[in-house]
């Protein structure tokens, strides 16, 4: 008997067509993993809030009235933007009949007055010192001071 000899192809040759085995087994791990992801969501069926609503009380609720005064650094005295005694005025007879005025009707709306101050950086010590003068002469207590200016 005769062998035949048969000559092994080279691999370039060899065509082993389309695998469509190890495709499916790559989509079924990809759907496995999307099965197993969509277990874990949890459905939020409500968010229990509390938004702000309205609150019946007995008083009223009274809102100060809020005053501010402006020292420039040239000593001129502005009441809520109002141009007030000349820089020279050291006693400031218009800002102190004016604060009184203020804290008198006030008194009658039964309101409280609040003083803000702004003084500017190069403003004398002396100026705030008479514009507080002129607050105590008005009897006016409630005072604070803030930095840089009211803009």
């Amino acid at each position: 008997m005769k062998r035949k000899h048969r000559r092994r192809k080279e691999s370039a040759e060899v065509n082993l067509g389309f695998q469509i085995a190890p495709m499916i087994d790559v989509v079924f791990v990809i759907l496995l993993f999307f099965i197993v992801q969509a277990s874990d969501i949890q459905v939020e069926m409500a968010h229990v809030t509390k938004l702000p609503g309205t609150v019946s009380t007995d008083t009223g609720i009274v809102t100060p009235d809020e005053i501010s005064v402006r020292i420039e650094d040239d000593g001129q005295v502005y009441l809520n933007d109002d141009l007030l005694d000349n820089p020279e005025v050291k006693e400031l007879p218009e800002l102190a009949s004016s604060l009184n005025q203020l804290r008198e009707s006030s008194e009658a709306s039964k309101a409280q007055v609040l003083v803000t101050i702004y003084a500017n950086e190069l403003a004398k010590y002396e100026r705030v010192v008479q514009v507080l003068d002129a607050l105590s002469r008005a009897r006016i207590s409630n005072v604070s001071f803030q930095a840089g200016s009211n803009e």
